[in-house]
């Protein structure tokens, strides 16, 4: 069945409720807005729309405090703008051009509801300056409070509403979304412990696995609203996040040596991974988190008491390990599951994740908002029509808005089309039903009416976009108020406002998009590969935080990256873990040898650390890495001669050394391959 049939013909219980209570969240901030005849109250309902689109308490009250701090900021720039220019237009506009091009900037480098924060900072800053032109000192102050009245009593009523009616909570969200990573990562472990062939079921594991990864990860910020359990949540979300991905590294590697080398590898290491794979079928859904977490701990002793510490083959005895280390990781998802579910009985220690920015992306988001602006200012400044201020307000809003996310193209034509289905439905529910209403409560029944037709479709990824836009332009084409313009001239001008807004926002991204597939590969090689350098110079902890907080939050956005490439060309999610192993590596390397005695020990342990971070850079481009094997051979020889470093400890760091060189030269494979 279609997306749409399926939403309008079968709605999920969960859809009802959301869209319940956005409309009576609406209904109520246009109820007060009119009560207390605001200047424009359908503000009001876009402010309580876009706080009711995350329904969850903890995030209507972060975005709700993101909202008005952005809003607060966003008016005392605009009378700041206004105290400066307010006989001089072409400045004042100039200026507020340079304040949108900083909010996006910032905002682009942010992540979660802080930039909503700043996208009203930058709203808020260009309704005051271009409604205030030529207005006295005291009616650009009155613009300014009446902003902040209509956003705030949005903002206040969507709080009430959240918390009242079948309140729901981040913890709980939370806790959902955790599940679904563990059981798809499992999924994904058996299918890669077992050397299967099918990509196609991995990569579904693997989605299936990172997109609520990406969602919890972001979402787990709105807990620190929700009581003192709030920040254990967190933590817990930041210890899932790097244990999981950590877990793909180590699986990756695993299933590279089981395929590519399997002759290399003893019979009883290749059985014990399918025994390993089996088990975590069992704990996917069948299991609770306590017999899973048992069943693991069994089996993790199982694997070693059937090592061989005198086997004579490093790379069947790293595999070992590596078993026992994808268990260990495991272990470690189920109890930040735990902690995320019950952070009063489970606590974990983690330390914030450090986000990778990409000042590129920002730059150009900015540079992209202020001139699609500027052209938009000056066909205002040009036609001296009053309806081009909608227009501004919607290029300023959505370029920003949609800049931050992945494909913006394709989302911006989803609102284009759901925009240009709000005429007609706003035409007849706005104007001509709504002409011929008395009194409060037949004006929400009629006017709620499409709203609550586009929420209820506004839950479901696949017709989101659509429905959404169709709610807003709704508000937007109506404008419901006390004093409302009913005039067919009116309506036309709005639609036509609305139209051309909307459609810069599509040239804008058309012709100033992103950096591409093949700048940003080259851009994540080099933030890669320096993250790895700066491994070499940090002390051991500050660079682990770092190294694994930069890498967690890029392999997050590379997943989502991969996801718009076809099947057969991609490979950044693949480069971005083969790193995350390679500087994991480094870090275990320098907990063992840093402290070491003799300076041959310590001169061997930086070259060959040197050599795998340019094995790593030359992998990436393609390139097989060169000199690795020897300079491991170089530490063997150096601790066989001047350290006591027992015959075991050696085996290892041989299968280590032989394993990062295999990883690499697969890299530089697929790099050659996809890039041909």
């Amino acid at each position: 069945m279609p997306p749409f049939l399926r939403t309008y013909l079968t709605p999920s219980a969960t859809a009802v409720k959301f869209a319940i209570k956005t409309t009576l969240a609406m209904m109520l901030a246009l109820y007060v807005a009119l009560a207390f005849d605001v200047e424009r109250p359908y503000w009001a309902l876009i402010s309580a729309a876009f706080l009711q689109i995350c329904p969850m308490s903890g995030m209507v009250v972060e975005k709700g405090i993101c909202q008005l701090g952005g809003t607060a900021l966003g008016a005392l720039v605009g009378i700041f703008i206004m105290a400066l220019f307010a006989q001089a237009r072409l400045p004042a506009l100039l200026t507020l051009t340079y304040w949108i091009m900083l909010c996006t900037y910032v905002g682009s480098l942010w992540r979660n509801n802080y930039t909503y924060g700043c996208l009203m900072a930058a709203v808020t800053a260009m309704l005051i300056v271009v409604i205030s032109s030529g207005s006295t000192p005291a009616g650009i102050f009155d613009i300014a409070v009446a902003r902040m009245t209509e956003l705030g009593l949005g903002a206040l009523c969507a709080m009430l509403v959240s918390a009242l009616l079948w309140p729901s909570h981040v913890g709980t969200h939370l806790a959902t979304q955790a599940d679904t990573v563990i059981n798809e990562a499992f999924t994904h472990a058996a299918l890669r412990l077992d050397a299967s062939d099918d990509v196609t079921a991995m990569q579904h594991a693997l989605r299936g696995s990172l997109t609520p990864l990406t969602v919890l990860e972001t979402d787990s910020q709105a807990a620190r609203f929700e009581g003192p359990a709030g920040p254990g949540r967190v933590r817990a979300t930041h210890v899932l996040t790097r244990r999981t991905l950590r877990f793909f590294a180590t699986l990756q590697a695993l299933h590279q040596l089981m395929l590519d080398h399997a002759d290399r590898l003893a019979p009883h290491s290749i059985e014990l991974a399918r025994r390993i794979a089996q088990e975590f079928r069992d704990a996917e859904h069948v299991k609770g988190v306590t017999e899973a977490r048992a069943a693991l701990q069994t089996l993790r002793t199982h694997v070693h008491t059937c090592d061989e510490p005198t086997s004579e083959a490093p790379l069947d005895r790293r595999v070992r390990l590596g078993l026992r280390e994808t268990i260990g990781h495991a272990m470690v998802m189920l109890d930040a599951r735990e902690a995320i579910a019950h952070p009063s009985r489970h606590r974990l220690r983690s330390t914030p994740l450090t986000w990778h920015r990409d000042h590129l992306s920002a730059g150009i988001n900015a540079l992209r908002s202020g001139l699609l602006f500027a052209l938009l200012a000056t066909f205002w400044i040009v036609t001296a029509w009053q309806s081009a201020m909608i227009a501004m307000m919607l290029g300023t809003l959505f370029s920003a808005f949609f800049a931050s996310r992945d494909n913006p193209i394709a989302i911006t034509m989803m609102f284009y089309k759901g925009m240009l289905a709000a005429i007609p439905s706003a035409f007849l529910f706005g104007h001509v039903l709504l002409s011929q209403v008395n009194g409060f409560p037949l004006l929400a029944l009629i006017f709620g009416t499409p709203l609550f037709l586009g929420l209820l479709g506004a839950t479901q990824p696949a017709t989101m976009g659509y429905c959404l836009a169709f709610t807003i332009f709704n508000i937007l084409l109506t404008m419901p108020g006390n004093g409302m313009d009913f005039s067919f001239d009116a309506f036309a001008n709005r639609a036509v406002a609305v139209v051309i807004g909307l459609t810069s926002v599509v040239m804008a991204f058309r012709l100033l998009p992103g950096p591409g597939a093949k700048l940003r590969k080259r851009r994540l090689i080099n933030a890669i590969t320096r993250d790895i350098n700066d491994l070499r110079k940090r002390a051991t902890h500050q660079a682990e935080t770092r190294f694994s907080g930069h890498m967690a939050d890029r392999l997050l956005h590379l997943a989502q990256h991969d996801d718009l490439l076809p099947e057969e060309q991609r490979h950044l999610f693949v480069l971005g873990l083969t790193g995350l192993d390679v500087g994991t590596a480094i870090l275990r390397l320098r907990d063992q040898l840093d402290t070491a005695p003799h300076p041959h020990i310590r001169e061997a342990h930086a070259h060959l650390l040197r050599t795998l971070a340019n094995g790593f850079e030359a992998g990436a481009n393609g390139r097989p890495p060169q000199g690795i094997l020897d300079a491991g051979q170089q530490l063997d020889d150096a601790l066989a001669r001047h350290d006591n470093v027992t015959g075991d400890r050696r085996v290892l760091l041989k299968g280590l050394v032989e394993r990062l060189d295999l990883a690499l030269e697969r890299l530089a494979r697929l790099m050659a391959e996809r890039t041909t």
